[in-house]
């Protein structure tokens, strides 16, 4: 009896998913970074122009994401502020025109947080990094082969490492950076 339900199971039995390439939707995706600024106040940038792939495999420890900010696409709200970062005093976007993040490790945690390391590249510089991630939501349909995805991350990191180190100790090191990004199947 046994052997005559085998055949059954098996139409039943959803294989596991494999790895999938995800695109970064830039209209569901923020880079925001502040810092301290005297003391006084914590203004807040963000990069507009977001590109990336995210790899997804159901063991998160094989799924890898790569992100390219654009420098050009840096926006304060002040265009005098926004006109000095681009300029070759801090972030120099003739020279340097994009920031990268390539992953090289995914560690799933307690209640979907992530531990995501990486190699930042920034004003020509490149640095390991980690990542504290959280995933929001993953959403599969095989019968349609559609996936969207949806992470938050944050990460501090001091500018200094990164060779922009000027007006230092009045405007601050340290940056926090708060990422969400969403990722979709290519269409």
């Amino acid at each position: 009896m046994k052997y005559l339900l085998l055949p059954l199971f098996s139409l039943f039995t959803l294989p596991a998913f494999s790895a999938e390439t995800l695109t970064v939707d830039p209209n569901h995706s923020a880079v925001i970074f502040s810092w301290d600024h005297h003391g006084y106040t914590n203004p807040v940038a963000r990069f507009e122009k977001i590109e990336g792939k995210l790899v997804l495999d159901e063991d998160l420890s094989k799924s890898s994401v790569t992100v390219k900010l654009a420098v050009d696409g840096l926006h304060t709200a002040v265009p005098a502020l926004d006109k000095r970062l681009l300029a070759a005093e801090f972030l120099d976007v003739a020279t340097y025109p994009d920031i990268t993040f390539q992953s090289t490790r995914i560690v799933k945690g307690p209640m979907d947080t992530l531990k995501i390391s990486g190699n930042l590249s920034v004003h020509g510089v490149t640095r390991m990094v980690v990542l504290d991630g959280k995933i929001n939501k993953i959403k599969r349909d095989p019968m349609k082969k559609e996936s969207e995805a949806g992470f938050e991350a944050t990460v501090k990191l001091n500018r200094a490492d990164f060779g922009v180190n000027l007006y230092f100790p009045n405007t601050a090191r340290e940056l926090t950076v708060h990422i969400t990004l969403g990722a979709n199947s290519e269409e």
